[in-house]
């Protein structure tokens, strides 16, 4: 009786977390044996029939090869080899033929292989780089027999320590070769030309020149030296090349490449580039405290799952908007948009087994898996609209679809209130001085008030009053008629007792020149004394900076100083057209005497 009420009660919790959760488990098989990442997963209609399938670029781990498989529900549909490991997967549309039916595009190596209804299509290849001429001299010696391998050897170690351009594999296959082996690797490859090849590193797409769902779309490549490529959707030509300072390892972009787009990179450097349409270069750089393991665009925030466990979100130029700490390691992200409820949140595998889906930084769901997720991508699968495919560690896969009624809250996936809830504040105690200001503030506020607002109301008054005298005076040292548009600027140089005295004087016009000005000095005779205190100013040609030096003695011994007085005047005329004050400094040459 005791062992069959247990049985029950297990039985009524699972149906109760059943009828709690919102989703449904749609596939369950732990041994799929499919070990891949989230960037080598889509969801497309590759037949145009409107049955949605899932493209898989599995890794092959245990000695296995590489192959591209495709599944319809839980089987698997085809399985092809792949010549190298798959970096990226993606699916778009090359052109508007009917039926719209979508093509696949596959990053291995140096190649992008391109599918139309699961057949090869096109295969695109990496422009080759050009190669060290040193090292390509050293081989063209080894073709001519004027240099043994244990030379070439020991001269292409050098050159891999030394040198800016990096070693072709051929150079790099014979490095590894023990003595015995390599006359016979020269005399095989001494006659074949030397090629530098860079690999794809990662890959995405960007609307061609339309926002629709089913726009044409062009091809994003991230390569091992540090480029960007774009490549066009029917030639396969390259559109764009941008540089970057370190190689890309996730993309993220938004727009359309005829009209406006904006691309994020997220390298191995730590740190995530934004570039522009018109920028070769990026004009923005997030630093972070740790390397990226996912970048997520959420309309306008780029989120950032660090090896810190944490996620970030950021603008695109660079603000910080907050951080969310995971509990465990953050493995792999992808992005959960529910178009009609207009819900885009990012979806993060831990290594803890849990999968959190994030709006912001409030949590809206946790998803416990048997075991730890390692690629997961959501979007429509066979005819279902909001289906989550996951992979875990161990190469199963776990198919979800979200329940038609189920609606995600901020704080759904947390029991109880937040853990900030639980910080005790430090508040200070409260002083007598304190009661009795908050008492006083209580009975008097109003009387405070109106006294805070006649001490603004007259400093407002002042700063007119002395503002409007600086103009009538000519105080200012920039000019504020249009007639004569000039700008004033004083330096003093020196120790003592004489100093030199600059005048940077400019015409502020667009167009017309100022001629008739003079230049005149008010100080203090008995303390200074200039050779010249007035003199005539050369014709000012607009937009141009005229130096006007002359020298200042000190004359006191007593170590003080005083103003000088600078006014710029026309002539016939006795009010200047802008003056500046000039405080002397103490001549340190007479205090030192």
């Amino acid at each position: 009786m005791a062992t069959a009420s247990s049985s029950d009660s297990d039985s009524g919790r699972a149906e109760s977390n059943e009828a709690n959760s919102k989703w449904l488990d749609a596939h369950y098989d732990p041994m799929a044996n499919i070990h891949t990442f989230s960037s080598c997963l889509a969801l497309a209609d590759l037949h145009g029939d409107g049955e949605y399938k899932l493209v898989v670029g599995d890794l092959g781990p245990g000695g296995q090869e590489p192959r591209l498989k495709v599944l319809k529900g839980p089987t698997v549909l085809t399985e092809s080899p792949l010549p190298a490991l798959p970096a990226a997967a993606a699916t778009f549309l090359m052109d508007q033929h009917e039926p719209r039916a979508s093509a696949l595009a596959l990053a291995s190596g140096p190649c992008v292989y391109v599918y139309k209804n699961l057949r090869p299509y096109f295969k695109f290849t990496l422009p080759p780089l050009p190669p060290n001429p040193v090292e390509q001299d050293l081989w063209n010696q080894a073709k001519e027999d004027r240099i043994d391998p244990l030379t070439l050897k020991e001269m292409l170690e050098g050159i891999r320590e030394k040198a800016e351009v990096p070693l072709s594999v051929q150079s790099l296959r014979f490095l590894q070769l023990e003595l015995s082996d390599m006359e016979a690797f020269v005399n095989q490859h001494k006659s074949k030309a030397i090629k530098r090849q860079t690999v794809i590193t990662t890959m995405t797409t960007l609307k061609k020149n339309l926002a629709d769902e089913d726009a044409v779309s062009c091809l994003v490549l991230g390569t091992e030296n540090k480029e960007l490529l774009v490549l066009d959707p029917e030639a396969f030509t390259i559109l764009a090349k941008m540089s970057l300072p370190s190689v890309p390892v996730f993309l993220e972009v938004s727009g359309q490449f005829d009209v406006e787009f904006r691309l994020a990179a997220a390298c191995r450097n730590g740190n995530i580039y934004i570039l522009r349409r018109d920028s070769k270069r990026p004009k923005y750089c997030i630093e972070l405290s740790a390397q990226a393991v996912g970048l997520v665009r959420v309309h306008k925030i780029l989120v950032v799952g660090s090896t810190q466990d944490s996620l970030h979100g950021f603008t695109y130029k660079g603000k910080r908007l907050w951080t969310v700490q995971m509990p465990a390691a953050i493995l792999t992200m992808n992005l959960l948009e529910q178009s009609f409820r207009g819900l885009q949140a990012v979806v993060a595998g831990l290594a803890n087994g849990e999968v959190r889906i994030y709006r912001d930084k409030a949590l809206l769901n946790v998803i416990r898996t048997p075991d730890a997720v390692t690629s997961l991508c959501f979007g429509r699968y066979g005819r279902e609209d909001n289906t989550l495919v996951m992979t875990t560690r161990g190469g199963g896969l776990i198919i979800k679809i979200l329940k038609r009624t189920a609606v995600f809250v901020e704080g759904g996936g947390e029991v109880g209130p937040p853990p900030a809830q639980a910080t005790k504040l430090n508040v200070p105690r409260k002083t007598r001085l304190y009661v009795d200001q908050t008492l006083r503030e209580r009975e008097a506020g109003t009387a405070m008030h109106r006294t805070f607002q006649t001490d603004l109301y007259l400093l407002r008054l002042r700063a007119a009053r002395a503002y409007v005298q600086a103009l009538e005076s000519s105080l200012s040292p920039v000019s504020v008629t249009a007639r004569e548009p000039l700008k004033l600027h004083a330096v003093v140089q020196g120790l003592g007792p004489t100093f030199k005295l600059t005048l940077h004087l400019q015409n502020t016009s667009t167009a017309r020149p100022i001629l008739g000005l003079l230049i005149c000095f008010l100080y203090d005779e008995a303390l200074y004394a200039l050779p010249r205190a007035f003199f005539k100013v050369p014709l000012l040609v607009p937009g141009l900076n005229y130096p006007l030096e002359t020298f200042v003695e000190s004359l006191s011994d007593k170590g003080i100083s005083d103003l000088i007085k600078v006014l710029v005047l026309r002539e016939g005329q006795s009010a200047p057209l802008l003056s500046a004050h000039i405080n002397m400094p103490v001549s340190e040459g007479l205090a030192a005497a």
